[in-house]
């Protein structure tokens, strides 16, 4: 354990290439005068053709790749994409292939022009003697300080290729449940929006077409479609109002959570109450914690150490909050188990699995279980809101477009009756 600890100090970041590998666009013939072209990464023109030379290639054309008009081209690197280069580096590995030539297989398959770039610049770093876990640390961006610690743990025990196979196993795990938690959000998100533009659609279009129709009735109309004419009027006159008002509410929730952390511990405090939607986010946090503590303790980073790169990888800032004090406890002596009932969030089973591991000393095969647990318990709530939400989208629009109609007719149902 002391290695490994040695193994996650923090070291200085590799220096930068000065001179970075370009793209070349390269034209030439082979020994039998057939024409060959290809695309290829040196630092210059010249060393490229000395280098298709040496491969028995006569150079005809070698020139610079263009540079896209509007920046770097292709989408942004997703957390999929590190997801999938994970348990290709780790399979390759496992197999025997060089790191180096690993990274150009990878880099070579990439459809992607920004992940392509990224792992030729980590491939010219390893070149340069750099360690992986110090060229990953140079995209801090997608590699974050949980990933490059693990690595650098694994490099420092020498069991790398094991550790990047348990980093595939749970960034796969990761994305999975993320997939399933953004679901889970997905559709409240969806039964609101429907209802808003079904509303704004009925209020700006249709509800004036009526209010023509009353117009010619000279007689008094029901507060209920007074009510909507209203709001009618105010929609067709503040629309944009409206419309800019939302998404100015929506962005300054963002930012206020983003710089104020009473209040995020309040809104991740609320959601967690919230019927359904709640229980899911707090099944999630746990499975996030359980898999990232296994991960991390089995790669074996000090539990001091895992608990403070856990504390943000749960999702929320409740357990954030409580990982921090775990840590805080754990730091001073207490046993896992017991920081953690003193936090009050874990529920009973996650408290006493964990002390079974820790009596067992295995910590992080209990802690793998909690998670596939909750994972699971995530997976099973997602499929039971599915199925509820469907009917509940429905009645949410019945009763928008129904009260609605039914404003617009009680003054021809009025009328009828009078006459």
């Amino acid at each position: 354990m002391a290695a490994s600890k040695a193994a996650v100090k923090a070291r200085p970041a590799a220096p930068r290439n000065p001179n970075p590998l370009q793209p070349f666009l390269w034209e030439g013939r082979d020994k039998r005068g057939q024409v060959m072209k290809g695309e290829t990464l040196a630092k210059n023109a010249n060393l490229l053709k000395a280098e298709l030379r040496k491969q028995g290639i006569t150079p005809i054309n070698v020139k610079q790749k263009a540079k896209p008009l509007f920046g770097k081209a292709g989408r942004t690197i997703s957390a999929k994409d590190i997801a999938i280069f994970a348990r290709q580096i780790a399979t390759m590995m496992q197999s025997g292939v060089p790191m180096v030539t690993a990274f150009e297989i990878i880099g070579g398959g990439q459809s992607n022009p920004r992940m392509k770039e990224m792992l030729d610049d980590i491939r010219a770093s390893l070149e340069g003697g750099s360690t992986l876990a110090e060229s990953l640390a140079r995209h801090p961006v997608q590699f974050d300080e949980l990933f490059v610690n693990l690595v650098r743990a694994g490099e420092g025990a020498g069991v790398l290729d094991t550790v990047l196979d348990t980093i595939a196993s749970y960034k796969e795990a990761s994305e999975a449940l993320k997939g399933k938690i953004k679901k889970a959000m997905f559709y409240p998100i969806v039964v609101i929006a429907v209802a808003i533009l079904v509303s704004a659609i009925l209020l700006i279009f249709v509800v004036p077409q009526f209010q023509a129709v009353f117009k010619s009735f000279n007689a008094d109309l029901p507060a209920f479609t007074l009510m909507i004419i209203a709001a009618s009027d105010f929609m067709q006159s503040y629309w944009w109002a409206v419309l800019f008002g939302m998404i100015g509410v929506g962005w300054g929730l963002i930012e206020f959570k983003k710089r104020s952390p009473a209040f995020a511990h309040f809104l991740d405090r609320a959601i967690l109450k919230v019927p359904v939607l709640g229980e899911i986010v707090k099944n999630a946090a746990i499975a996030r914690y359980a898999r990232t503590l296994a991960t991390t303790f089995k790669a074996g980073v000090p539990l001091v150490e895992a608990l403070e790169t856990v504390a943000g990888a749960t999702g929320n800032q409740v357990f954030s909050d409580a990982v921090k004090r775990v840590r805080e406890d754990v730091s001073v002596g207490y046993q896992l188990n017991v920081a953690m009932r003193q936090t009050g969030v874990f529920p009973h089973m996650v408290n006493q699995m964990t002390a079974i591991g820790e009596e067992a000393g295995a910590l992080d095969t209990m802690l793998f279980k909690v998670a596939e647990f909750y994972e699971q318990e995530v997976n099973n709530a997602v499929d039971a809101l599915s199925s509820l939400i469907e009917p509940f989208v429905m009645l949410i629009i019945g009763v928008v477009v129904g009260g609605m109609v039914v404003g617009m007719y009680l003054p021809i149902f009025k009328l009828a009756a009078a006459m």
